[in-house]
C-alpha cells in the first residue's frame, strides 16, 4: 500500500464486498449474482497494475467507469426515484 491508486481500488473493492455480502444475507430473492461484480473487481485490479506503473490518465479513467458501473449497474442505492 504505497501509492493512491492502492488505497482508492482497495477502497472501492471493499465497499464492493459489502455490497456483495449485505445483498447475499438479505431476505428475499437474490436481486444480482457474484458474476455481476466481476468486472467491478477486475477494473480495480487493473486500474491499481496501471496506476502503479505510471498510467495514470487510464487508472483514473477506470477508476470512473468502475464507479458508474457500481452505481449504474448494481445499484447499491436502490431505487431513489421513490
Amino acid at each position: 500500500m504505497e501509492t493512491i491508486f492502492d488505497w482508492v481500488t482497495v477502497a472501492v473493492f471493499a465497499a464492493l464486498v459489502v455490497l456483495f455480502l449485505q445483498r447475499s444475507m438479505s431476505p428475499g430473492p437474490a436481486k444480482d449474482t457474484v458474476w455481476h461484480y466481476l468486472p467491478a473487481a477486475l477494473g480495480c485490479a487493473v486500474a491499481n497494475y496501471l496506476g502503479n506503473h505510471d498510467q495514470e490518465a487510464l487508472a483514473v479513467a477506470i477508476i470512473g467507469a468502475v464507479i458508474l458501473y457500481t452505481v449504474f449497474v448494481l445499484k447499491p442505492f436502490g431505487d431513489l426515484r421513490s
